[in-house]
């Protein structure tokens, strides 16, 4: 009991003790606080000080903010009244530019069309290939082309044999006595298939213009040449020449070398090569009537304004002649040379005496009448002859003058639709300038050279029907005079001459018969043919053509005894009637 008294009552001290503890704390604790309150209150009164100054500043600056918000709110709106017009205007610009492109890419696609144009524009308006510019122009300097070649498959037909092949033997047509004369002929050739190359070149500077020219094909004959097999004929020439041309003030100069068709054929334009009127025959002999060869020559030519030609021509000579053989006691001239081994020459073929080369000269006049086309021209032929004579143990050198005057026209009658011609040569010694190949000279009974008195005439006409088609005719003869020369052989009569009235023509028309001299007086032909040309193509253009020709071979009456030709010595003629058809491809 004691111990418990003692516990609560040391319990109740205890509890004394904290109150009074307690309230001690109490009390220092509610001091402490005021003072805590005081020094909060301050520190409020501090902070709501600065507050009211941070407050203040805050203001300042949201004030300051809303004048720079209101700054930037016009400016924003001024901006975008900016940004929409420039929007506007980008929007502009592209409708604009979308136009344009546009524009520019119609344009790209004409620009193949155009370049192409353009280059056509400037290129040379030919089929040839230009090599080099010239400094002073800026055209090319030289030029070669293939132009005038040609490809040629062609069939002939003939209703008496000649044994000849795309040139026809107008003075050959056989007599009734000739075996050939019954038989009929056909034949294929490629053989007039041509190649040309031409070359041109000019030297503006000094008004120069150069030409080179090469033409050529294929009916050379050598001897081993023939049909059997390989069908092998060799190249020959037709022209190469070399010409320079000079520009004047009054017209100009040309100057021609080389071998090209001889001043005696008729030009169509001016006096100038390559511009030859060559009848469109697929006859390669052409029609009689035609003057023509193509020789070696030195040719000057002038013109005036290329209005009025002048020319002269000195070319290379030969002769063709006729002799019966028969002399009066030792006479025996030469007129030809045997020809030596090496020389050049095929000893086939005959080559005669000469040491004057031929010598023509012509003029010529181009003017429209009246809106058609004129071409006239006229020119004369100087001819020398030339053998050496053995009379009676005396021998020497003879000469003979020899030549002729010719001329021609050429008339547009209906322009670019229908032109006509006519063209003649007459003189002594001038047959080897037409188709017919008739003798320049004969021989006299004393050895003596006698030109042969001729004229040769030719008539054409061709229409053309746009590019496409050309028809054309033609009509030709060369005729030549007879010659009578006769002597005492011992108690014998001799005749020569060519054509002479005693030659005995009685087996003319006799098959087999040696009895007939039958010397040509004259040859006839018509022709008619065509050339079409159905297909135009890019490189080159196709034609094809027939052509039909009638000729006569009319031969001299003949004596052979008997008073007059009424009497049965007739003067034969061969007829002949030729188809040819050709199929040509000119690739350039």
């Amino acid at each position: 009991m004691k111990f418990k008294t003692s516990l609560l009552g040391g319990a109740a001290v205890a509890s004394v003790l904290l109150i009074g503890v307690g309230s001690a704390a109490e009390a220092k604790t509610v001091k402490r606080h005021h003072v805590a309150k005081h020094a909060e209150h301050v520190e409020k009164v501090n902070e709501t000080a600065a507050l009211r100054s941070e407050v203040s500043e805050l203001r300042a600056q949201v004030d300051a903010l809303k004048a720079w918000r209101d700054s930037q709110a016009a400016n924003q709106a001024q901006s975008e009244a900016q940004l929409a017009q420039v929007k506007q205007q980008l929007a502009d610009a592209q409708v604009q530019a979308q136009a344009a492109q546009a524009k520019v890419d119609a344009q790209i696609q004409t620009i193949p069309g155009v370049v192409h144009h353009e280059v056509l524009a400037a290129a040379p308006k030919d089929d040839a290939v230009h090599f080099g510019v010239d400094p002073d122009t800026g055209k090319s300097a030289l030029s070669l082309s293939l132009a005038g070649s040609f490809l040629e498959f062609a069939t002939i037909y003939r209703n008496h044999q000649e044994g000849a092949d795309i040139s026809s033997t107008f003075s050959g047509i056989p007599f009734g006595n000739v075996v050939t004369s019954h038989l009929k002929e056909t034949r294929f050739t490629a053989r007039q298939s041509r190649l040309a190359i031409l070359a041109q070149g000019e030297v503006p500077r000094y008004g120069l213009h150069l030409t080179g020219y090469y033409e050529m094909d294929f009916q050379g004959a050598a001897q081993n040449a023939n049909s059997n097999e390989s069908n092998s004929y060799n190249p020959r020439i037709r022209n190469i020449y070399a010409a320079v041309d000079w520009d004047r003030s009054f017209g100009g100069l040309s100057l021609l070398a080389g071998q090209n068709w001889s001043l005696a054929t008729l030009n169509n334009k001016g006096i100038t090569p390559r511009n030859e009127q060559v009848p469109l025959t697929i006859d390669a002999q052409y029609v009689p009537g035609f003057n023509w060869t193509r020789q070696p020559q030195v040719r000057l030519t002038a013109n005036l304004n290329k209005q009025l030609w002048f020319a002269v021509s000195v070319e290379n000579p030969q002769t063709t002649f006729y002799s019966s053989g028969k002399f009066l006691p030792a006479v025996s001239p030469v007129p030809t040379v045997t020809i030596p081994g090496g020389s050049g020459f095929n000893a086939a073929n005959v080559l005669s005496l000469n040491d004057v080369p031929d010598v023509i000269g012509k003029v010529a006049y181009d003017n429209p009448v009246m809106g058609h086309t004129l071409h006239l021209e006229a020119f004369g032929i100087y001819r020398d002859f030339y053998d050496r004579l053995n009379y009676a143990g005396a021998p020497y050198n003879g000469h003979v003058a020899g030549g002729g005057f010719g001329g021609g026209i050429i008339l547009g009658v209906i322009p670019k639709m229908l032109d006509v011609q006519f063209s003649g040569l007459a003189g002594r010694g001038i047959g080897r300038y037409g188709s017919g190949q008739l003798p320049d000279v004969s021989f006299g009974v004393d050895g003596q050279i006698h030109p042969v008195q001729e004229y040769e005439i030719l008539a054409g006409g061709v229409f053309h029907y746009g590019k496409a088609l050309d028809v054309y005719a033609y009509a030709g003869e060369e005729r030549q005079n007879p010659q009578n020369y006769s002597g005492l052989n011992g108690t014998s009569i001799v005749y020569n001459g060519y054509g002479n009235p005693n030659y005995n023509n009685l087996g003319c028309e006799t098959e087999g018969s040696t009895v007939c001299v039958g010397n040509t007086h004259y040859i006839d032909q018509i022709t008619a043919g065509f050339w079409d040309r159905p297909v135009a193509l890019r490189f080159g253009k196709f034609q094809w053509g027939i052509q039909y020709s009638y000729t006569e071979r009319h031969a001299f009456y003949g004596n052979g005894g008997m008073a007059s030709p009424l009497a049965g010595n007739p003067a034969p003629i061969a007829r002949e009637s030729m188809v040819f058809t050709s199929i040509r491809y000119y690739p350039f």
